[in-house]
């Protein structure tokens, strides 16, 4: 048996179908099980995992329309089945699961847009879901394709190596920061595509939180982020104005993680850092504006919602289309009116 799963969204998204990967090798531990990703991140992860035999990587985003429909040509009539990570509700992705040609192509039935985006293609289905977390979706979907019925949810995979856990080791030491001590992480970005900027809390009330925790005794922020969000952790540094908060220069998401799992806890946008953070099974307040919370609640640990919980959210549903507000008051009032005051009061128990 050959199966091909198919997770060419983000590194978040990808962590979050590693609990139904889990059950595949549970149950199918001889069968071959290829992953298909565009993400050099995701690869990373994936390759960690144990769960795959092959990691495919090919950069969709950057190559021909061309090279994109020979690579995934080559793929045809390889595999017995191929299955369609949630979320992926893109004509690109329903139109590679069903070039690599599968008997059986699984997928979600979207309740938005799902022939347009040509859901159709797939032909093992399950209905998605309002109210289901995208972990349990995947799980609804390789139960309906293989026949599982597992109770037990596993938490999302992300191993490290000892190489990765040294690093985090030398990083404290290097910033005086000793054992006993509270450790903060922060994540003030996101994805920017397709307007998702207006899904992050601004770097001013990160800087605001950031300056009453590093006043705490013994307590360190650690601001994470990646190359492109070097300019967004400085300003939150200067804001700050202590010498307990640090941005984290890592070379690799594995190194991030591992500092991500010494923290005590983690505050962050909705982001990929918010499931790296629940794979390493930390403490996680995720400051959540437009996007469903059922659909991406930290995973399998203890974890806060910051929301205003107004009454047009959620508004961000899984579609191509760029973020919008329909708000005639205050766009985006979600995020912008969310409050240093409101986030602070979530972390009472924990500080």
């Amino acid at each position: 048996m050959k199966i091909l799963v198919i997770a060419l969204s983000g590194i978040g998204d990808a962590l979050m179908f590693t609990p139904a990967a889990a059950q595949i090798k549970k149950h199918l531990p001889d069968a071959q099980i290829d992953a298909l990703v565009m993400f050099r991140g995701v690869e990373d992860i994936y390759k960690r995992t144990g769960f795959f035999n092959n990691v495919l990587f090919f950069d969709y985003l950057h190559e021909s329309k061309i090279a994109s429909l020979q690579f995934t040509a080559g793929l045809r009539n390889t595999y017995d089945y191929s299955i369609s990570v949630y979320p992926a509700n893109r004509p690109e992705y329903n139109g590679i699961n069903f070039i690599v040609g599968a008997q059986k192509r699984g997928g979600v039935t979207y309740i938005r847009n799902n022939n347009l985006h040509l859901g159709f293609l797939n032909n093992v289905t399950v209905q998605e879901q309002d109210t289901m977390h995208n972990v349990q979706e995947n799980i609804a979907l390789v139960q309906k394709m293989f026949g599982f019925t597992d109770d037990d949810l596993t938490p999302l995979s992300f191993p490290l190596t000892g190489e990765d856990k040294q690093f985090a080791e030398s990083y404290l030491a290097e910033k005086q920061i000793k054992a006993g001590d509270r450790i903060v992480g922060f994540h003030a970005g996101c994805s920017m595509l397709k307007n998702h900027i207006n899904r992050r809390w601004e770097p001013h009330k990160f800087a605001g939180l950031g300056k009453r925790l590093a006043a705490l005794p013994d307590t360190h922020v650690l601001i994470f982020g990646g190359p492109e969000e070097e300019e967004l952790k400085n300003d939150i540094i200067k804001g700050i104005e202590s010498p307990n908060a640090h941005s984290v220069v890592t070379k690799n998401l594995a190194q991030s993680a591992s500092l991500i799992g010494r923290c005590s806890f983690f505050v962050t946008n909705d982001s990929s850092l918010l499931h790296v953070a629940a794979a390493m099974q930390r403490k996680v307040l995720a400051i959540i504006g437009p996007t469903n919370t059922h659909y991406i609640h930290p995973w399998a640990t203890e974890y806060k919602i910051a929301s205003l919980q107004l009454e047009c959210a959620p508004c961000f549903f899984y579609s191509p289309k760029p973020l919008l507000c329909s708000r005639t008051d205050t766009q985006f009032k979600c995020i912008k009116e969310l409050t240093v005051d409101h986030v602070w009061q979530q972390l009472q128990q924990w500080v």
